[in-house]
């Protein structure tokens, strides 16, 4: 009764994606798939933001979307049109709603509400042990993340990019519903890389949240005092109501994850290494791998073979390196960057889709000495 081809650990964004993508594929047809979460996803617990050309695979569930952004840092301001990009926002909530609404209806998809407390693989099966249940499945995937799967070596820095952000509603209409504040570095950096992110929702209500990428957090007090004094110099503003509020950590490394994959068990999204190392953006990037994976699996090849390493897994790695070794002075990076490209050939190449000379470019307006001392490192 418990036994299942596949199951699913985790009703997050990868694990959601990879059951509608098998729910749209005729090959999972007559394969009984599980999907396992402590939590029953009715809640607005996160927020992902994506830049994209025209529209998507989300347009259906899209809450918000900007063409303009706004860059800011010690001497840099930077209001620009990112045409023919747009900056879009989904609320969680509405993601589970969809997604979940989908698998609910098919006949060989289940999603229970259950926690994972053990999981054993034998050479036929994974046993996966909740709260409540066992069961078994031919194949495992894991997307729950631990910093432990990334902290137990030493030749590549872990940093997080952690932030707590609020969702404020003012008074009186103080906001540019029109502009993303993509990053503001005029706050200070106290010896980490620290910005502030502001997503208007409306011209009185937006997500403004604080931001950092090291390694260290924060005690919850520091980041909510720094959002209060945010909102008091830059909007000058004292009174407002917090209508929601969300944290979060996401891992920032070029650890190669699939040291954790066995025969039967694949971790994906975050737990697989898909966050982009240098930016920590997931949802696009989950995107884009499902359907490799998809293919591994219908394939039968081992799911190993999915590799994430190519020429940006070693400019993101350099970057981390130089995060890693002066971390105060990421700001410094950034600025440049902005000062010298448009923000168009700055989302082309975190998208992965600039051709060498564009790479140049690029690398070209960063500040060279930090980044030539981490080549050295990692070379000799």
């Amino acid at each position: 009764m418990n036994e299942y081809d596949y199951i699913i650990i985790g009703a997050g964004a990868s694990g959601l994606l990879l059951a509608d993508a098998m729910l749209n594929d005729s090959f999972f047809d007559h394969k009984k798939i599980l999907i396992l979460d402590k939590d029953p996803k009715n809640s607005n617990d996160r927020t992902w933001c994506f830049w994209e050309e025209g529209d998507g695979q989300f347009e259906a569930i899209i809450h918000k979307r900007w063409h303009s952004i706004h860059f800011q840092g010690e001497d840099i301001l930077k209001r620009t049109d990112i045409n023919p990009y747009s900056y879009k926002m989904i609320r969680s909530i509405d993601f589970y709603n969809h997604y979940l609404g989908r698998i609910k209806e098919s006949s060989n998809i289940t999603f229970v509400q259950e926690g994972m407390v053990d999981l054993n693989e034998s050479a036929t099966e994974v046993t996966v042990k909740t709260t409540n249940n066992t069961y078994s499945g031919k194949y495992i995937f894991n997307s729950l993340f631990d910093y432990k799967m990334a902290t137990g070596q030493k030749k590549y820095p872990v940093l997080q990019q952690h932030f707590v952000g609020w969702v404020i509603k003012t008074e009186k209409p103080i906001f540019n519903a029109n502009e993303v504040t993509y990053m503001d570095f005029s706050i200070p950096q106290k010896g980490n890389t620290r910005f502030m992110y502001v997503l208007p929702y409306s011209n009185d209500t937006a997500l403004i949240e604080y931001t950092l990428f090291s390694e260290q957090l924060l005690r919850k007090a520091e980041y909510e005092a720094a959002i209060t004094a945010y909102i008091k110099d830059r909007f000058k503003c004292e009174t407002y109501e917090i209508i929601e509020k969300e944290a979060g950590s996401i891992p920032m490394t070029a650890y190669d994850f699939r040291e954790h994959h066995t025969k039967r068990i694949r971790y994906i999204g975050t737990a697989g290494g898909w966050a982009k190392p240098s930016t920590g953006y997931t949802l696009m990037s989950t995107a884009n791998k499902i359907p490799k994976l998809i293919e591994l699996i219908k394939q039968g090849k081992p799911l190993q073979k999915l590799n994430l390493k190519n020429k940006f897994w070693f400019y993101d790695m350099l970057f981390l390196d130089v995060l890693h070794h002066n971390n105060g002075n990421g700001h410094a990076i950034f600025e440049s960057i902005f000062k010298s490209l448009k923000p168009q050939m700055v989302f082309k190449f975190l998208d992965e889709k600039t051709s060498l000379k564009e790479d140049i470019i690029y690398i070209n307006s960063c500040p060279k000495a930090p980044f030539i001392k981490a080549l050295f490192r990692r070379l000799f």
